[in-house]
């Protein structure tokens, strides 16, 4: 038994597991801490991974070298790909996936991870000196020392919930809440705020009568999250359902309302925009007479299931009886009502890119704690968290993705860059440059920042170089290869609504017409090779969308032209004349590293950008001229 590390992670959860993962595997003793080593990643909301812009964050998690998405293609139950009637920029992966399986699988895969080892505990102090991380002490009494801590607490930083008018203590239903870090962390000056979620009731299915259900199948042709070949598409997918609400629904809920935390006072931390609950939809949207709910399994050994957009903390009796009128749901048992949970975060304009903290060297946040809501934005600031600490221990530069590198990159640059305001959840609208940040070729991508940092193994690597080995070999021989016009080519052309043919084409000149795809003239084509799905799909989106994609790169350089414009460590902003009030005071409080951050930060204006600018020069100027009279 060893006490002292080289990272502790704080925290069992989405955030904790890749942290502790990503920092073991680069080579660092890592200790990782939890208070239920049977619940690692629990899936405490709904036990499904994905979905809009958030697929594309497990996608780039596995691309660097996390687990997230092996973990949930060896535990799912139905996979969709998203958004497939839009464009590739918006097409995202979702997969629903065995709750109990899912954190078992996380806890195989950690304790077969070299370097890190378990302690089932709550960490209640951490000791500082001289602003650097020292050690950490648990409820135990034990004190564990290390070079680097990432807090990932989740929800469980005192933690209250409620259902209706009654209220607890706990981190979520059925574990306790852990105390005494937020008061030591607001000793140490940081600014701690406070956060709301919830969850819906869970039902039983034999309860359920699914032949009055709209049923919601999975692709026929599934997909998968993970770009190694060590993981397989589902092949027996469950099914899942559509339900919807009703006025007398609708009139049932809202006699609670006098009863419910949200409305009466009780609940003070703010609580997630873009995933309200159903009270909050019947007020927000008070003529709307009807809400589509999802009915998803939580594994395939269970009848419990998920009901998708009934998130509730109304009084119990009010959710049971709601859900009764539900049709399909007469004579419904219910396992538990829905409940919300307050819990303490950080405002994360407290973190540098890194996940370091400003105030603490050696102490990262990641998760929840820093105002985000959703496992996959846990699990992608545990990865970069976990990196990055282990990077620092040996000596090397943060890893720091920007906005055109990841959606990664762009989260965490939204928030310790804005802060959060409500819970930060990942949109594709976020993203700038979102036609380059497809899930498609998130290895292209981060792969190789994977491989830089040593959580990329010899065969993913030759597997991606294959990959781009045959992607550029076939668009070269669309190039060349001429297809002959002939009736059954124009009969696909007219019935794709696109002109017919009269002479040879070139292959890569077809399959830039909007409404062909490459499918499409491979009866055309007899000298095609054939080629992986991954592969035909880059060759079609890469061609089709070229123009596109090289004014997006375009935008790209210019943004990271501002970022390369670094702003000194120490600025005294408020002597810098010319600047508003509101833009000093945010300058002061954020401090940007560069100006394209700057530039990013709510309250500071393009007058105050080029204000920078001038100061910038002006100083460089004048440290050339004393340069030169030295």
């Amino acid at each position: 038994m060893r006490f002292e590390y080289d990272i502790i992670v704080i925290g069992g959860g989405h955030a904790g597991c890749e942290a502790a993962a990503a920092a073991a595997n680069m080579g660092c003793q890592t200790l990782l801490i939890t208070m239920d080593m049977t619940k690692f990643a629990q899936m405490s909301c709904n036990p499904a991974v994905g979905g809009v812009a958030k697929g594309q964050i497990v996608r780039e998690i596995d691309a660097m070298g996390g687990y997230m998405g092996i973990v949930t293609d060896r535990t799912t139950l139905q996979f969709r790909m998203l958004n497939r009637s839009k464009g590739p920029a918006m097409w995202s992966p979702r997969a629903q996936c065995d709750k109990a399986k899912f954190s078992a699988e996380w806890r195989r895969m950690l304790e077969n991870t070299p370097n890190l080892y378990l302690w089932q505990d709550a960490v209640v102090d951490l000791s500082v000196e001289e602003g650097k991380i020292r050690s950490v002490t648990t409820r135990m009494g034990v004190v564990f020392e290390a070079k680097a801590v990432i807090l990932t607490a989740g929800t469980f930083l005192e933690g209250l919930m409620h259902i209706g008018r009654t209220h607890a203590s706990g981190g979520r239903a059925g574990d306790a809440a852990s105390h005494g870090l937020s008061a030591r962390l607001a000793e140490l000056g940081f600014e701690v705020g406070r956060m709301k979620t919830g969850t819906p009731a869970r039902l039983d299915a034999r309860t359920i009568d699914f032949s009055q259900l709209e049923e919601q199948p999975g692709d026929e042709h599934p997909c998968k999250f993970s770009f190694s070949t060590d993981t397989e598409v589902v092949k027996h997918q469950k099914r899942c359902y559509l339900v919807y609400t009703s006025k007398e629904v609708h009139d049932i809920l809202r006699s609670g309302f006098a009863g419910s935390p949200l409305f009466n006072g009780t609940i003070k931390g703010i609580g997630p925009r873009y995933c309200p609950s159903i009270e909050d939809k019947l007020r927000t949207f008070a003529g709307k007479e009807s809400h589509q709910l999802f009915l998803e399994p939580e594994g395939r050994t269970t009848n419990e299931y998920y009901l998708n957009g009934f998130s509730s903390s109304l009084p119990w009796e009010v959710q049971w009886k709601a859900l009764h009128k539900i049709q399909g749901f007469e004579d419904l048992h219910i396992y538990r009502p829905g409940y919300a949970i307050e819990y303490d975060y950080f405002p994360p304009t407290q973190l540098h890119h890194s996940l370091e903290t400003k105030l603490v060297s050696g102490l990262y946040f990641a998760g929840q704690v820093n105002g985000t809501t959703g496992y996959e934005e846990a699990a992608a600031q545990g990865l970069v968290a976990g990196i990055n600490a282990a990077l620092a221990i040996k000596g090397e530069e943060p890893m720091i993705l920007d906005r055109a590198s990841s959606y990664i990159g762009t989260l965490i640059d939204d928030i310790v860059t804005k802060g959060c305001s409500d819970p930060y959840r990942m949109m594709t609208s976020r993203s700038e440059y979102r036609l380059i940040l497809r899930q498609d070729n998130a290895d292209q991508r981060l792969t190789p920042i994977g491989r830089r940092i040593g959580l990329i193994s010899d065969a993913r690597w030759e597997h991606l170089q294959e990959k781009l080995n045959r992607i550029a070999e076939e668009k070269k021989r669309l190039e060349k290869v001429t297809i002959k016009p002939s009736a059954a080519l124009n009969e696909v052309l007219v019935s794709r609504e696109t002109s017919e043919v009269t002479t040879g084409i070139k292959g890569i000149d077809l399959l830039r017409r909007p409404q062909v795809s490459y499918e499409d003239f491979a009866p055309f084509d007899p000298e095609r090779p054939e080629l992986p799905k991954e592969v035909r799909e880059q060759v079609e989106v890469e061609i089709k969308y070229e123009g596109y994609i090289k004014r997006q790169l375009s935008q790209v350089a210019e943004m990271r032209r501002l970022e390369q414009k670094q702003l000194p460590e120490g600025i005294d902003y408020t002597a810098i004349s010319g600047l508003r009030l509101e833009a000093r005071e945010k300058l002061e409080k954020i401090r940007p590293i560069s100006i394209g951050q700057a530039s990013r930060i709510s309250g500071v204006s393009p007058a105050d950008i080029s204000v920078l600018l001038i100061w910038l020069e002006q100083t460089a100027r004048q440290k050339r001229e004393k340069k030169q009279i030295i």
